[in-house]
């Protein structure tokens, strides 16, 4: 691996400087900018449907392809970083992302604006990997590198929490655009500045990008979550059910060239540290939980509640900070306590919160519901940064931008399945369950069965009792759908905590044990990777 930092001194790990903070800074704009981009979508959805006339599919897909890119892409951008340079990958992802931006603020049709997320999703990719492999290059020092990794957590924390928040008051102001260009000056500011401040890294025995491997991967990733949006959302249909199957036989030949590869894209050994293998599991999980309820939060709060984007992003800004100061006090926890008590108390508090929020009825519901986001956030915001720092300090430096995609791609795959499946679902147990009142005529009654939006844009065009009924009907059996989704991930967050005590029970408290020493001639050789497999 080369590197424009040097080595630390006899006495332990180099100590990072006043340049190294400031360039941590600077690399958790793009990380933010990911996470924002994928949760702004929530609010402005509405908008864009009327505006493009987009239908309920090209909706759908207008949110989805985003991170379903992000997750398939993940890992070749990841092996690619490590092979030309990490700040080079992300300063060319930087740009391109901005650029795309700005197409898609002002895309025309649902099509091109399809388009651009998907290019959005690819160029997105370049961030997290390069990212994380950059921190622990600049923070060689696992103290620092735990305190570098607790901001860098904290600002995606941000983003991913505050990107209803940002949406509704931007919608509130501007046009659906504005979602999108708000990434432009913060990418502008990373390609500017990130060659002075940032250093490269980048593994010289790395071989060529098996583009063979990268085609299975992302046809595996897209066609399984495809295939399960479509069957939760619309019921059996050979269709989909064969896109489920065509994908997991993909996944499988993955796997398998991988095992065959003398260097192959994906280091499967990693799966073989068990510490590693519950981090993965666990940040995939829980994004699922997150992203899917995050999705229903924000419907219940526009449909069921009736607020508009501006008011809806003002309930949501206690929970998020609730988050943000939520990762600034587990990470300094997991370096004085086993990080696996830190994670197991979180995932029951969360678990704490789904119940709470089970408890939110259709009506006069907006405290319960905050308060149970509250106690959610608070729980689960442990899981990023901890599960990053246990994957990274398993792994070879030289593969530091492989080991940050195979994270990353955990957590954006569970935030891609949380919205396709959670969201599918919560269809399936809305038009199962909505009982449409006596008198709607056939054409509103098939509009309002849908979804819980066609229900209450149809109860607006009936007499005042008539629609007032369905519209109440509509909105209870939404409430339903989010008590019964609810519980289901309290039940799931509560389980997770038997995988953590399984795979990290003997993992030590980050940083507590004492530096390698250098040998004579040369640096220390970096032994993450020992010390975490010694570790599980």
């Amino acid at each position: 691996m080369t590197t424009e930092l040097t080595g630390g001194s006899r006495l332990g790990p180099r100590q990072a400087g006043a340049r190294e903070w400031i360039g941590l800074a600077i690399l958790s704009l793009p990380t933010m900018v990911v996470f924002l981009d994928l949760t702004v979508m929530f609010l402005a959805l509405p908008h864009i449907t009327v505006d493009l006339g987009a239908s309920a599919l090209q909706s759908l897909w207008t949110v989805d392809i985003y991170s379903f890119l992000i997750g398939g892409s993940l890992v070749a951008m990841g092996r690619l970083g490590d092979r030309v340079g990490r700040r080079k990958l992300l300063l060319i992802g930087a740009g391109a992302f901005g650029l795309l931006s700005i197409a898609a603020a002002f895309s025309t049709s649902p099509a091109m604006l399809i388009a651009m997320r998907a290019g959005l999703g690819v160029a997105g990719a370049t961030f997290m990997p390069c990212t994380l492999a950059l921190i622990r290059t600049m923070f060689p020092d696992p103290k620092q590198m735990a305190r570098a990794m607790a901001i860098w957590s904290t600002v995606g924390m941000a983003g991913l929490c505050l990107g209803p928040s940002v949406g509704g008051l931007l919608l509130n102001s501007f046009w659906w655009g504005s979602v999108f260009l708000i990434a432009v000056p913060l990418m502008a500011l990373l390609v500017l500045t990130g060659k002075v401040l940032l250093p490269e890294s980048r593994d010289e025995n790395a071989a060529r990008l098996d583009f063979a491997s990268v085609a299975l991967s992302l046809a595996a990733i897209l066609a399984v979550i495809y295939g399960l949006k479509e069957l939760a959302r619309n019921g059996w249909d050979p269709v989909p059910a064969v896109a489920c199957v065509v994908g997991v036989l993909l996944g499988v030949l993955f796997v398998r060239r991988q095992a065959r590869l003398a260097d192959p894209l994906l280091d499967m050994s990693l799966f073989r540290i068990p510490a590693v293998a519950g981090a993965l599991t666990l940040f995939m999980v829980t994004g699922i939980a997150l992203a899917g309820s995050g999705l229903l939060v924000s419907q219940y709060l526009q449909l069921v509640q009736g607020l508009s984007p501006f008011a809806a992003a003002l309930w949501l800004i206690v929970p998020s900070v609730v988050a943000i100061a939520g990762v600034q006090l587990s990470v300094p926890l997991a370096t004085r306590l086993p990080p696996s008590l830190v994670l197991m108390g979180g995932l029951l508090l969360s678990a704490v919160g789904m119940v709470v929020i089970s408890r939110a009825p259709s009506a006069g519901g907006l405290a319960v519901l905050v308060v149970g986001l509250c106690i959610i956030y608070a729980g689960v915001s442990a899981v990023p940064a901890i599960s990053n720092q246990l994957t990274m300090m398993a792994t070879p430096p030289e593969r530091s931008g492989s080991a940050g995609s195979l994270s990353t791609t955990s957590g954006e795959l569970g935030n891609a399945l949380g919205i396709a499946a959670i969201g599918s679902l919560s269809t399936v147990l809305y038009t199962s369950w909505v009982a449409v009142p006596p008198g709607v005529p056939a054409g509103a009654s098939a509009a309002a069965k849908e979804d819980l939006a066609g229900a209450v844009a149809t109860s607006g065009t009936l007499p005042a009792p008539l629609g007032d009924q369905l519209a109440t009907a509509a909105r209870e059996t939404f409430t339903s759908g989010l008590s019964t989704i609810a519980i289901g991930c309290a039940v799931t967050l509560a389980a997770l905590t038997v995988v953590v005590y399984a795979t990290m029970r003997h993992v030590k408290p980050i940083g507590s044990e004492a530096p390698e020493p250098e040998p004579e001639d040369g640096p220390a050789v970096p032994r993450e990777a020992e010390v975490a497999a010694d570790r599980a």
